[in-house]
């Protein structure tokens, strides 16, 4: 049962950012998904870490006011490993939209950490890495 609530959990985290078709993107679930005192961290192209509001704020920005459109970015590969109420997910994801009226791809790596808390399977923290 943990993995597949663990499986839900990071394909709404991914979720979160799709605006295809013209539909806004739910930026705000993050605020949901990670815990208030979660961090996340970008390793490149620029190094960046983010409390979950810096994180989410910008992003909301880019997908509700026109320079990212039709975005979206899935997971392609995951190993998890869980021990009790602690979880590890490393994977690989793609992305793909029109950023300034262009085309839009990359790939890249994810790891996030999860708790089990009295409300289900949580992130306390994400870090990843954009592939060149």
């Amino acid at each position: 049962m943990s993995k597949s609530e663990i499986d839900r959990v990071t394909a709404e985290f991914y979720g979160a950012f799709d605006n295809r078709g013209g539909k806004p993107a739910d930026v705000e679930r993050i605020r949901r998904l990670v815990l208030p005192q979660g961090v996340i961290v970008c390793t490149a192209p620029t190094f960046a870490a983010y409390s979950v509001e810096e994180f989410v704020v910008p992003r909301e920005q880019l997908l509700s006011g026109g320079r990212l459109v039709e975005f979206s970015e899935w997971e392609t590969s995951e190993d998890t490993r869980i021990e009790g109420d602690l979880a590890s997910r490393f994977g690989t994801y793609r992305k793909s939209g029109v950023l300034d009226g262009e085309h839009y791809d990359g790939t890249g790596t994810k790891t996030l950490q999860f708790v089990r808390t009295p409300d289900g399977w949580r992130i306390a923290a994400l870090s990843w890495y954009d592939h060149p």
